[in-house]
Formats: structure tokens, sequence, C-alpha cells
């Protein structure tokens, strides 16, 4: 699906709870069946699961939110973006839309969400796929480090078009997986004047005790877990998913070959594929 197309199918919701005023979260609402929610991760949005929302969508309702401070949900800056904060604007999220429990599919800082959610509120998870997601100390990785210094806020979109080009470069694995399309979708909210602070203040807020926090609790995660893996990642290595199917008592791991970060868009069709297999495994 095309830039364009999909943003034109995005609603618009506003969540009280997070600051004095409700804040505005987009997202794209599709399909009947079961809740299956879909968190992306930085610097990306929801654009990143654009290829396979319609496959997913013919047999669950695919819910695929922009988290606070990302892609078309509110940008202004009186808010903290911290995974913590975002867990607290799924909750209500997903309250407001009367969702009592979701499967959820959560890439990169979106794991660092479903982790949060799976243990302070395990009635709301029902399943987990967690796709390169931070865990343990595994993040935030030193570009992040570097991206969240408040004199970046003044970068010019060019600067933005350059640094989102050089992860795409290192988060893709296949050449063919690196179209224009997906490029332009994925930087586009970040090339206006209040797109470009609103990334720099999401990488200022990422904060690794968030998840380290979860360490020693782990092992009481007892929701059904795939670990959706791409193995070439240098940014969360597939060490973490060996660590967390260690640690967590119903977790399994699927390692995706000749795939990097960006698993949803690098390899459509086997993310899709085995996240369908999973469900129907686990009922």
């Amino acid at each position: 699906m095309d830039f364009q197309t999909f943003r034109q199918r995005q609603k618009n919701i506003t969540i009280d709870g997070i600051i004095d005023e409700p804040v505005t979260v987009a997202y794209t609402d599709v399909g009947v069946g079961e809740p299956l929610l879909l968190l992306h991760g930085i610097p990306t949005w929801s654009f990143l699961f654009h290829e396979i929302i319609d496959p997913l969508s013919q047999r669950y309702r695919v819910i695929a939110p922009d988290l606070i401070g990302y892609g078309y949900s509110d940008h202004r800056d009186r808010f903290d973006r911290s995974i913590e904060v975002q867990a607290d604007m799924i909750e209500r999220f997903l309250d407001k839309l009367g969702i009592p429990a979701a499967h959820f599919v959560a890439h990169d800082i979106g794991g660092g969400v479903a982790l949060i959610l799976a243990d302070r509120s395990p009635d709301l998870v029902r399943t987990m796929v967690l796709s390169n997601s931070v865990a343990y100390d595994s993040w935030p990785i030193d570009e992040m480090l570097q991206l969240g210094h408040p004199r970046n806020a003044k970068m010019d979109p060019e600067d933005v078009k350059q640094l989102m080009e050089e992860a795409l470069d290192v988060g893709l694995s296949r050449p063919d997986r690196s179209t224009d399309e997906f490029r332009t979708g994925i930087a586009k909210p970040y090339l206006e004047p209040d797109g470009i602070v609103s990334l720099v203040r999401n990488a200022a807020s990422l904060n690794t005790n968030h998840t380290t926090k979860l360490t020693d609790r782990i092992n009481r995660l007892t929701q059904p877990t795939l670990l959706l893996w791409g193995v070439d990642d240098q940014w969360q290595p597939v060490s973490t998913a060996e660590q967390l199917v260690k640690d967590m008592p119903n977790a399994k791991l699927h390692a995706v070959e000749n795939c990097s970060h960006w698993v949803p868009q690098d390899a459509p069709e086997e993310f899709t594929g085995a996240v369908l297999e999973f469900l129907d495994q686990v009922g």
C-alpha cells in the first residue's frame, strides 16, 4: 500500500490522562475478528506495517496506532514519549475503543511497550509477537543517543532524510525491499519542523531503566510469545531473542534469515505467515 492510501485510511482519536488536555492518536483499524494490535518502534511509525496489515485483516481486526510523538499522532512538545508513557497511552487507547484484550505484534520499542503491559496488565495482553524488540539493557543504540541531543531539533529536512537513508541501509538486508515508496513514507512525518523536533524528543526519551526493571520479572510473563527476529540486525541482535526464550516460560524463536531490523518490510510474507501460524497454534 502506498503512502497516500495508507494515510487516507488512518483515523484519529483523542486520549485523556497523558497531559492536562487530550492528545491525538492516529491509527488504522481494519478487518473483523479478534483484535490484533501492531506497535512500531523508533524512528518509524505504523507505515512500517503497510504490507502486512491487509493480509492480517483477512482474519483479525488489525489496529495499528502511531505512538504519541510518532507518525501522525500528536507532535506537540508537551509530553514524555518514553515507553512507560506509551504503555499508558495504549491502555487508554484500547479502553476507548472498547477492547479489553488483544494480541500484540510489536517491533523495537513497541516490544518494550508490550512487555510493560504484559507485566502490569496481563489480562490486556493475550499473546505477544516481539520482533527485534528492545529488552533488558539492549538499548538505546548509539545512533538514537546521538539523535536525542536537543541541538538536533534544529536539523533541516535534508539532514533528516540523510539520517533515515543511512538507517535504512543498515536496517534492511534485502535490496529489493528498500523501495522508494518505503523510504519516502517512513521519513514523511519527520520532514516538517514539528516532526523534526518530535523525532529528536522521541530519541531523547529512550530509557533503558524501563526494561531493566522487568529483567527479574520476565519469567512471570506467561503469555504465549513468539520472538520473530531478523538475524542480521546490528542494533537488536538475535542474542536478545535467545535470552528471552530462556527466560520466558512460553516463548519460542522464529529466526528470519537474510533479514535485518525492519522485519515487516524486509520479509513481509514470512512475517505475516509466522504471525498467523503462531496465532493458530495458540488458539
